[in-house]
């Protein structure tokens, strides 16, 4: 079990698996999505400008909706003004999440530009200021996000990592990158154990997750308390259950052709219902490429996606690709 301390409301979760905030990805539909599957411990919400947030920006507020089946829920805000990353944290708490984090990994260049996400390593007096006038905010616990450092030039995590425990977070995930690397080359799970070896919060490793049995094999190397999922998960929401089973010394086969065809279905269903359709067929275009992924002739579905007019349509073409994968497998 993974626990964040607080001395006002203190959280406590199992397993310890992490789904990562994703810009345009960890919506409330992808979100409920993987809830339901199972295995994740706690949800991240897809990050949030702090300025948007405080600013009463229509957009940013759309994206902090969420329902309680999604607990326990974590709400990740970037910025990099001290009083505006604080007013958003009340607001985070007022809201109702179950977690505020602090973005200070994000490698994305418009981030960088604001001195926000990522750059806040290169400003550590900075990075200190925030994360205490962030704490002083909230009532729930604070958790915080980086990277190795800016470059492997200035790899200082484990000095920002014992400025947030100093500050009060009640846990730090690391991603093992520096902001250079973007999502490029290997992540350093070695610093992952370093930082669990400097500190005496939770650590929370992300980076080169891909299959469930690298998050089992990064919590024993490492030393780690939980590990966070990101990209992995699109291409297999089952990925937290089949890890949690493994954790526990148990094994859960792979999805089905069937299993499949109810997820991507049923979260496409959610999407239709809930969003404008010229923004619909955007997000399930993005989504097909990633779910039809190491599907028998999913190249022809996504080629074919391409030139459908409307949800409707989009909607009965995957419906028509899965009957005929059915077919394939009951005349082989």
């Amino acid at each position: 079990m993974l626990r964040y301390a607080h001395a006002a409301r203190p959280l406590s979760f199992e397993p310890p698996l992490v789904l990562a905030p994703m810009a345009g990805i960890t919506d409330r539909d992808f979100r409920l999505l993987v809830r339901r599957i199972g295995g994740v411990g706690v949800v991240t919400m897809e990050f949030v400008s702090s300025r948007a947030l405080v600013g009463g920006h229509r957009g940013a507020r759309e994206i902090m909706h969420f329902s309680a089946e999604e607990r326990p829920l974590a709400i990740q805000i970037y910025g990099a003004d001290v009083a505006t990353m604080a007013e958003a944290a009340a607001i985070v708490e007022d809201l109702g999440a179950d977690v505020c984090d602090v973005n200070m990994g994000c490698p994305a260049n418009k981030v960088l530009k604001g001195c926000a996400g990522a750059a806040l390593m290169g400003d550590l007096e900075l990075a200190e200021r925030m994360v205490a006038a962030v704490k002083r905010r909230l009532s729930i616990p604070l958790t915080v996000k980086f990277r190795l450092g800016l470059d492997d030039a200035r790899r200082n995590y484990v000095e920002l990592g014992r400025i947030c425990e100093a500050q009060g977070a009640s846990a730090v995930a690391l991603h093992a990158r520096t902001a250079r690397q973007m999502f490029s080359g290997a992540a350093d799970w070695s610093a992952i154990a370093r930082l669990k070896e400097a500190l005496s919060i939770p650590v929370i490793g992300n980076g080169d997750v891909r299959e469930p049995e690298d998050a089992v094999r990064m919590m024993a190397e490492t030393g780690c308390d939980g590990v966070m999922v990101a990209r992995a998960a699109t291409k297999n929401p089952w990925i937290f259950r089949q890890a949690q089973a493994l954790l526990s010394g148990g094994e859960i086969p792979a999805p089905t052709i069937a299993d499949r065809r109810d997820l991507i279905l049923a979260h496409f269903r959610l999407v239709a219902a809930r969003e404008e359709s010229r923004f619909a067929i955007h997000k399930l275009r993005k989504f097909t490429g990633w779910y039809s992924h190491g599907l028998p002739h999913g190249r022809k579905l996504r080629q074919q996606i391409n030139s459908l007019p409307d949800v409707p349509a989009f909607l009965a073409a995957v419906e028509r690709f899965f009957e005929d994968l059915s077919a394939r497998e009951e005349a082989a």
